[in-house]
């Protein structure tokens, strides 16, 4: 496979090196990028980096995966209007760890083949390195002039930050070109890849290696990702999807990607899926035949599930969400955990009843009316439950006065009552 190829068909190139394809035609490349560790788990953001390490481990070559352990100590002054927060080491090793298990679900860092995927840390060769030699040794390689051309600069001091740009941050490009040097010498890398804001930073590295050694390297970038109506991809009201389970659970993963727009979903099962170019160009083409049936945002909402999390939490989610538009059972409904359950409702109206109350049992037509405002009258709720239009954890209520315990909670928490196809109730005994 050919990686550069690979990549720019499925829209994944931005920037690229002369040189860069021929050097990966003709041989098999060591290439690192860079992620950042400032929480203890990416985000879909990291994504497209990490799939770009994927496709490039699939295509026979050797990824290096470097976490930023020194350089998250700074902080990227790249696309930021601000400076960033300073995490100690106890919080950096911690976050290290949790990235290399997310990572692991992507590429092969245990087997021995020759292009196994390996992790490394810029705080492994930075902690030791005191100021004074940094500036003899990296510093005087690199004018202050070619530093301040480059944009992520020049866009901070040119008032997009309310404090201007730090020293600190200034010297991230310095460190980063550094990275590049160190494994140029150690483990043979060659090439850097990175989001396209990371191009500065990229070719600082390439342009130290140049003049300390004369070492000839390479680099390639992949787009920003973005949203069709140009807002930022990722975030959401409530924040970044993350992948980590305790922060986005599988069924909001998953349906963040079912929810994406037609024209999003033709773009995002290129860059965050490794189906291959013929299936894509099916799936497409089939979509664009039947748009309501939403097959691409099916397919890639799947895809990306079962690779981030899992098989069975992508069937949990298919089931979730069954239970919500679909026909699913109460058998379905009880099978939810809490956590599942509070995601599948969110936002739905919510009503506290006493625990205390159910205990003894209590007639639904008391409950719904009386105790929580389900219902408008006792005899707005007679008619419908006649008609067969309410349930209580999706089986049909026949008689409006059925007596409700504590045996009927879900979770031993909850009651989910639907009025009508669409409108649902959560209650919560307390």
């Amino acid at each position: 496979m050919n990686f550069v190829e690979e990549l720019r068909w499925r829209g994944m190139l931005q920037d690229i090196m002369p040189g860069t394809e021929e050097l990966l035609i003709k041989e098999q490349v060591t290439a690192y990028l860079g992620i950042d560790p400032t929480a203890d788990s990416l985000h879909i953001g990291h994504l497209c980096g990490v799939m770009i390490l994927r496709h490039f481990q699939r295509c026979g070559h050797k990824p290096l995966a470097l976490i930023g352990g020194a350089t998250g100590m700074i902080g990227d002054p790249s696309g930021k209007s601000a400076e960033r927060n300073l995490l100690d080491e106890e919080t950096l090793n911690h976050n290290q760890a949790c990235i290399k298990n997310q990572l692991a679900k992507f590429l092969d860092f245990e087997s021995d083949v020759p292009n196994r995927a390996e992790l490394v840390n810029n705080y492994d060769w930075m902690k030791n390195f005191s100021f004074l030699d940094f500036v003899r040794e990296v510093g005087k390689h690199i004018t202050v002039n070619y530093m301040m051309a480059k944009d992520s600069v020049k866009r901070r001091l040119n008032g997009e930050a309310r404090d201007g740009l730090s020293f600190t941050e200034f010297t991230y490009q310095l460190l980063q070109g550094y990275d590049f040097l160190h494994l140029y010498e150690t483990k043979g890398c060659k090439l850097q890849m990175g989001g396209s804001d990371q191009w500065g930073n990229i070719t600082t590295g390439a342009e130290l290696i140049r003049r300390t050694n004369g070492g000839e390297v390479f680099a390639l970038t992949c787009p920003l990702i973005t949203k069709a109506d140009g807002g930022k991809f990722g975030k959401t009201e409530s924040g970044n999807i993350w992948l980590d389970a305790r922060y986005t659970s599988p069924y909001k993963f998953y349906q963040f990607w079912l929810n994406v727009s037609d024209s999003d979903a033709e773009r995002y099962i290129k860059i965050f899926t490794s189906i291959e170019k013929e299936e894509i160009e099916a799936l497409i083409a089939e979509h664009q035949a039947a748009p309501h049936l939403r097959i691409l945002q099916k397919r890639l909402a799947k895809e990306v599930t079962v690779m981030v999390h899992s098989e069975e939490d992508y069937n949990a989610a298919v089931d979730a969400s069954n239970i919500l538009f679909g026909n699913a059972t109460s058998d379905a409904l009880r099978k939810l955990d809490e956590d599942t359950l509070l995601a599948v409702f969110e936002g739905v109206p919510q009503f506290e009843i006493s625990r205390d109350a159910l205990a003894e049992g209590v007639k639904a037509v008391d409950l719904l009316v009386d105790n929580a405002a389900v219902f408008a009258s006792k005899g707005e709720m007679r008619k419908l439950v006649q008609g067969g239009g309410v349930s209580l954890n999706k089986e049909k209520l026949t008689v409006f006065d059925q007596v409700i315990t504590t045996a009927d909670l879900l979770d031993e928490k909850y009651l989910l009552v639907q009025r009508g196809k669409k409108n649902y109730y959560l209650l919560i005994a307390k």
